[in-house]
């Protein structure tokens, strides 16, 4: 190369340089305005199917939070079978059991992937339905938001166990947080009691008695392995991960913002075998069996690697040792 070469090949990247910057900004400007259509006219739309009877409000909200994926340029890969139906009355009356979702969370973004996948109810943490706008439009989604306060613990309880009997299948995330995406903590055992209710204990036959299921209709568990394990057609790495993980005391706006520059990202999403919480000797037996699932197929997905088919589902009676901090 001669120098004059060597000086218009310098040329060309300086100019491209700030050329590719431009297009990044002028993306995600038109992302952000599509975001900001798309939520107020999704929320409103959802709102009035509040009013309309039967399932049209569960079946509509994959098709609402899918959209929002598409202007995210989020492509959803999707490994095995969703257990369960869209629910429903009907569905409970012809014996069709509930289904209780249970997925590791490493980002904000878990939330509109899964709820593109699965026709199903949020449950939230309560501090989110104190968050201005995104606390209303949550509720609309018909969110449940849980405090795990020991003062409201009857109640929340009996809220999602009535929510399960009378049609809804719910999305749980049982780490109590979200990670850095590096690995699956630790499920607490506590949100499992609304699939093996306790025992009243002594000394509680005051208390009000517990929701309980008819016989045969207890909930069904379905592990969940979530990864966004590609960005810009690109495998994504340890370096890369950062991009999606949102955690901590880390701000939305921001997060948002460098998100909506990249030019395409997937998620894949691994639909484990179900759980039948009479096949364990208690809950945190099954907190554990579906943690085993969960972050195995996490791993796997980390990994990069091929998978066709989820793992078979771990056997109750060898789901291993406690996860540790499990909530009791």
């Amino acid at each position: 190369m001669t120098l004059a070469e060597g000086d218009d090949a310098a040329d060309c990247l300086a100019w491209a340089a700030p050329r590719r910057r431009t297009l990044r900004v002028l993306r995600a400007v038109a992302r952000l305005a599509g975001i900001a259509v798309w939520i107020p006219l999704s929320v409103g739309f959802e709102a009035g199917l509040l009013l309309v009877p039967g399932t049209a409000k569960i079946r509509w909200t994959p098709v609402i939070w899918g959209g929002l994926c598409r202007l995210l340029s989020v492509e959803i890969r999707v490994i095995g079978k969703r257990a369960g139906s869209v629910g429903g009355a009907a569905a409970r009356a012809r014996g069709e059991r509930p289904v209780i979702y249970v997925a590791n969370h490493s980002s904000w973004l878990d939330v509109p992937v899964l709820g593109a996948v699965l026709p199903s109810v949020f449950v939230a943490k309560g501090d989110i339905g104190a968050w201005p706008l995104m606390g209303t439009a949550a509720r609309i989604g018909r969110t449940i938001f849980v405090s795990r306060q020991r003062s409201t613990t009857g109640r929340e309880r009996d809220e999602m166990i009535g929510r399960l009997i009378g049609g809804d299948n719910l999305i749980l995330f049982p780490e109590g947080t979200s990670s850095d995406g590096s690995r699956v903590l630790p499920f607490m055992s506590a949100f499992f009691a609304i699939a093996k209710i306790p025992a009243l204990r002594k000394g509680s036959e005051g208390e009000p008695p517990p929701l309980t299921y008819d016989d045969g209709m207890a909930p069904l568990i379905q592990p969940i392995s979530l990864v966004f394990d590609r960005l810009d057609g690109l495998n994504v790495n340890r370096n890369r991960r950062p991009v999606f993980s949102w955690y901590g005391d880390m701000d939305l706006a921001p997060h948002l913002w460098q998100l909506v520059q990249w030019r395409s990202m997937r998620a894949s999403v691994i639909l484990h075998p179900v759980l039948d919480p009479a096949d364990f000797p208690g809950r945190k037996a099954l907190a554990q069996a579906a943690w085993t699932a969960v972050a195995d197929g996490a791993a796997q997905l980390r990994r990069n690697a091929d998978i066709t088919d989820p793992p078979p589902a771990p056997l109750g009676r060898d789901a291993g040792r406690d996860p540790g901090h499990d909530g009791d």
